[in-house]
């Protein structure tokens, strides 16, 4: 494996369209949403260890979910959880995270990667993230893993890349959650993949690119350059980064730089961002229901996702369309093809209701 190379995966998100399984307090990369004995941050994290040394992979996380990391990687060392003061979104977090390798290892080429995301074909993956880190070794290059699209999904944001049949094509733009139809019309045109927010480059490329289009997050961050790196750095980020301005990595750099390339991927890939992803992603009955849990019985039911305790005896008929999630102290009944309330929901219970579910 190559000293040089390092992966950061952000894990520091809430994942609230999961709710009530996930929550502020623990979050869907910590759960074992799967049910395969594995959270999600656990299975990111082995996929890692096989394109770079486990010593070189670094968890960006909010501070409050610090512990959660350690219970889940205990073999991590504490050095290598950057734990967020505040939740200012991607574009700081990526700058602080290059900026700390740039102290540890000047010549590092980093990966950034999702820790909820699941892939099916894991050797394809490792292939296309090789390339990806070879490419950003030698060029002054920000390099993306574009998803093939399978279906108009208006749930994800595109790439249009120069289809010119190369391996590694140049990105003209990206583009916003799509409606249907725009989303047909970029699978008939062929040059178009899915956005699936992992992303390679070089410390210097990166760093680079934060000074020509985002300049204000570097001088919040370097205000004391010396603190970056040592046993001072985490009380040090503590104060500055809440500074910082709240945008995502998209916004901040990809949407405007001249040198992005990606790798258009066929890797299995889901980014699990919500109950009917599960149940896409999910083995089915005949009746094109997922049962999550031991106990669940379901009976002249249709199109629908259940989850409970697998303690829980559950018996459910007649349903359709409708996604249903009991955990300890929250029970979620909703139409599937309404979840994307879910959020809205979720939000507007705050405060009045005395509930950790949130």
């Amino acid at each position: 494996m190559n000293s040089n190379h390092y992966i950061a995966i952000m894990a520091g998100g809430v994942g609230s369209r999961f709710w009530p399984s996930s929550t502020q307090v623990r979050p869907k990369q910590f759960l074992d949403i799967l049910g395969v004995g594995k959270s999600l941050l656990r299975m990111t994290f082995e996929r890692c260890t096989k394109l770079v040394a486990s010593e070189n992979v670094l968890i960006v996380t909010n501070e409050r979910y610090r512990s959660l990391v350690q219970e889940q990687l205990p073999e991590l060392p504490n050095e290598n959880i950057l734990g967020e003061p505040s939740m200012n979104n991607t574009a700081p977090c990526i700058a602080w995270t290059a900026l700390h390798l740039q102290v540890r290892n000047p010549q590092a080429i980093f990966a950034v990667l999702p820790s909820d995301h699941v892939i099916l074909k894991e050797q394809d993956y490792i292939n296309r993230l090789t390339e990806a880190f070879t490419y950003a070794e030698h060029n002054d290059a920000i390099v993306t893993l574009g998803i093939q699209p399978t279906r108009p999904d208006t749930g994800y944001g595109y790439i249009e890349t120069e289809d010119d049949g190369e391996a590694i094509r140049s990105v003209k733009s990206f583009r916003e959650k799509p409606d249907h139809e725009t989303a047909k019309s970029y699978l008939d045109q062929g040059n178009y993949l899915w956005n699936a927010g992992m992303f390679v480059w070089s410390v210097k490329t990166i760093v680079q690119a934060f000074r020509a289009h985002e300049p204000e997050i570097l001088q919040v961050l370097t205000e004391d350059l010396d603190k970056l790196g040592g046993s001072q750095e985490q009380e040090y980020i503590n104060r500055v980064y809440p500074n910082t301005k709240r945008i995502s990595v998209d916004y901040a750099i990809l949407e405007r730089a001249d040198n992005v390339y990606t790798i258009p991927s066929d890797i299995g890939w889901s980014d699990l961002g919500t109950w009917n992803s599960l149940h896409a992603f999910r083995e089915k009955d005949d009746n094109d229901c997922v049962a999550i849990g031991k106990n669940i019985h379901l009976i002249e039911s249709e199109d629908i996702i259940v989850r409970a305790d697998d303690n829980k005896t559950v018996v459910i008929k007649g349903l359709q369309d409708y996604i249903v999630v009991d955990e300890k102290d929250a029970l979620l009944i909703y139409p599937k093809s309404q979840e994307q309330e879910i959020k809205q929901v979720v939000q507007s219970l705050k405060g009045k209701v005395k509930s950790t579910r949130f």
